[in-house]
């Protein structure tokens, strides 16, 4: 499984969003963060060990939308959400090891964070 870009994958994004209600999996980066270009191989990875959860990997100078009102200041920041509510929102070093044990106990039965963006499903379907 890829990651999906907002921009350039949106249908096919939308799509696979229709047909998998699991974890939504959002890296906030920026272009020019050498961190979240020597993070996102390992992002990747993670996308083909997890296929059913759906990977984003969302520019925030091109996407701040996809933020709510919320800032990032640290990158990589890192959101997972379920369907209906988020699970982890927050920067993560920049090892894929610690999302991956992350991913590994999060499940739709997961409590639910206060933190973190909007949810993003509605927010793709109305862009």
């Amino acid at each position: 499984m890829s990651i999906f870009n907002p921009l350039l994958d949106h249908p096919k994004l939308l799509a696979r969003l229709r047909e998998h209600q699991g974890l939504l999996v959002v890296c906030y980066c920026a272009a020019w963060c050498d961190t979240c270009t020597q993070y996102r191989g390992g992002f990747e990875a993670l996308a083909e060990k997890f296929p059913d959860c759906t990977f984003m990997w969302v520019d925030i100078e091109e996407n701040p939308e996809l933020l709510g009102d919320d800032d990032v200041e640290n990158f990589p920041t890192l959101l997972v959400q379920s369907p209906t509510k988020n699970l982890f929102y927050g920067p993560m070093l920049p090892y894929a090891s610690h999302l991956e044990k992350l991913l590994s106990r999060l499940d739709e039965s997961s409590p639910s964070i206060e933190d973190g963006p909007p949810l993003l499903r509605p927010l793709l379907e109305a862009a």
